[in-house]
């Protein structure tokens, strides 16, 4: 590592042979120096350093090491130096010492550091008043200490510094590590994690649902942040987001999502009084690898575990329960029994929805069989219970995505039940509602079903004849349909509704016979033409 100057460095005087590079803080021999602040450089005896002005603010960071004799180095300045300077430019001009102090603070140096026995023979008075009104720290270096060993001393700290960083995330990566291998996997990983970072934390599963928080009394701590949580949801995975309270007694919150393919399984929460440092940022590294590794399981195993789900589906559709229910012990612990239903959900995000139904399933103790088919999803939950009403909840806010729901039955009517669900999706799908019971189709009106486009298009064609006839010759053909069918084929009380002789009428029907080549007496042409009629909003 090196330090950059704009101009060549003084000399300043013989290096002191006893001068130590590094931290002094730090006991003899140890491998574990503190950061590298001002406090830290001041505190080397070896280098005579005086601190003038900004005492109070010795414990800045110092990022590097700026050698500058320029009137104004700002240009040359990315904040948090140590910017050292003899003055040989600065002039004698009052103001202009202020000034060059306040560019400095607004800058955002460290701190300035001046060098005298050369320009001048003590630090000036203007500069000195100026550095403790915007308290930047100002140190006098005496002649015999050259500018090279500050530098050295800064250098040599900051290399210790990111040694230090190194070995301590290898560290934490493997106590981490072994936290993730051991029985309680992700809730120890969480607890060491919180412990090494000195604060709390805490993991979400893809709902935003707290699953384990460190220490216990950060639970309802990470349950205030489920909004931020659901923010994060939305965005691709990984994503992360950094939270500061504007009150002084609040925490520093990082939020990472969990998961790989852009897709979130789950959320870490992490909660320190102060920003993370360099260190901590790579143990929250190490812990976020970790647990995505332990949520998203590989893509080869998750395709098998699916097409099993599937193969024991068609089990059961098929009537085969006495050897899906042997199949299922050992793979989802059980098959769902008693009263039943089957939901099919068609749509994106259909991922979104079978988390939530596991999740649910998993709280709860249900057993549940949930299995791709095709582009849709299947599953089977009881009647009535968590994973039923979640999802029916969860739908409403999943856009883009459709349920059918088959009505009440047991494991062994799966197959008919199926079917009736395929029947309601096909309802929902059509009239563009979020989710439809079987029941509903049972009981409601058949009228809503006609508005798909194949149905609309063939009322169209059928009735376009009496429409054209309608446009061009005198007759009201269309409209005296309607009022014949709605009288169910009785001529005087159709007649009266249209204002004319019923031998008028009589005529009409007969010329709508004649345009559309069917015969009236026809109970299924009637059919067909009341529900062209009503299709189109007659």
């Amino acid at each position: 590592m090196t330090v950059h100057s704009t101009t060549p460095n003084a000399a300043h005087g013989p290096a002191p042979s006893n001068a130590a590079p590094g931290n002094s803080n730090a006991a003899p021999g140890s491998a574990a120096p503190t950061a590298v602040t001002l406090s830290s450089l001041v505190g080397i005896p070896a280098l005579h350093l005086t601190v003038l002005a900004g005492a109070e603010q010795l414990d800045r960071p110092v990022r590097w090491v700026h050698t500058s004799e320029l009137d104004d180095p700002i240009p040359y300045l990315e904040g948090g130096e140590l910017l050292l300077t003899t003055g040989l430019k600065l002039g004698r001009s009052r103001e202009k010492q202020r000034s060059y102090v306040h560019r400095l603070a607004d800058a955002g140096v460290a701190g300035l550091g001046f060098g005298v026995g050369l320009s001048y023979g003590e630090v000036p008075a203007a500069l000195v008043e100026a550095a403790a009104e915007r308290e930047l720290p100002l140190i006098q270096v005496p002649q015999p200490t050259p500018f090279i060993a500050l530098s050295k001393a800064v250098t040599a700290a900051l290399a210790a510094e990111q040694y230090l960083a190194v070995t301590t995330s290898f560290e934490a990566q493997e106590e981490l590590t072994r936290a993730a291998l051991g029985k309680d996997g992700t809730g120890a990983l969480v607890r060491r994690l919180a412990g090494r970072l000195g604060g709390w934390a805490a993991l979400y599963d893809s709902s935003g649902a707290v699953v384990v928080a460190a220490p216990d009394w950060a639970a309802r701590r990470a349950n205030r942040l489920r909004p931020e949580v659901d923010r994060l949801r939305s965005r691709p995975a990984p994503s992360s987001a950094a939270l500061q309270n504007a009150q002084k007694d609040q925490d520093y919150v990082v939020l990472q999502s969990l998961g790989a393919d852009r897709r979130a399984r789950g959320f870490l929460a992490v909660g320190t009084e102060d920003r993370l440092t360099p260190t901590e940022r790579y143990v929250v590294n190490a812990a976020v690898a970790l647990l995505t590794l332990t949520l998203e399981r590989s893509r080869d195993l998750r395709r098998a575990e699916e097409r099993m789900r599937t193969a024991l589906l068609r089990l059961v559709l098929a009537g085969e329960i006495a050897t899906a229910r042997e199949v299922a012990g050992p793979l989802l612990g059980g098959l769902p029994e008693g009263q039943v239903r089957v939901l099919l959900a068609e749509g994106e995000p259909l991922s979104a929805l079978g988390d939530l139904a596991e999740q649910s399933a998993t709280r709860t103790g249900e057993p549940l069989l949930l299995a791709p088919e095709g582009e849709r999803m299947v599953l089977l939950a009881l009647d009535g219970g968590s994973v039923h009403t979640d999802c029916l909840a969860a739908v409403q806010d999943l856009d883009g995505l459709s349920l059918g729901i088959s009505a009440p039955t047991t494991p062994e009517a799966a197959g008919a039940a199926f079917a009736q669900a395929e029947r309601a999706l096909a309802v929902a799908l059509r009239s563009g509602r979020r989710s439809v019971d079987h029941d509903e189709v049972g009981t409601g009106s058949l009228l809503p079903l006609l508005a798909d486009e194949a149905v609309l298009a063939f009322a169209d064609a059928l009735l376009r004849p009496l429409r054209e006839h309608d446009r061009t010759s005198r007759g009201d053909l269309e409209a005296s349909l309607h009022a014949w069918l709605s009288h169910h084929g009785q001529w005087d009380a159709a007649a009266v509704d249209l204002g004319v002789h019923r031998h008028t009428l009589r005529y009409r029907m007969r010329r709508v016979e004649e345009l559309l080549g069917r015969s009236l007496d026809d109970t299924d042409v009637r059919m067909e033409l009341w529900l062209a009629l009503r299709t189109r909003g007659e």
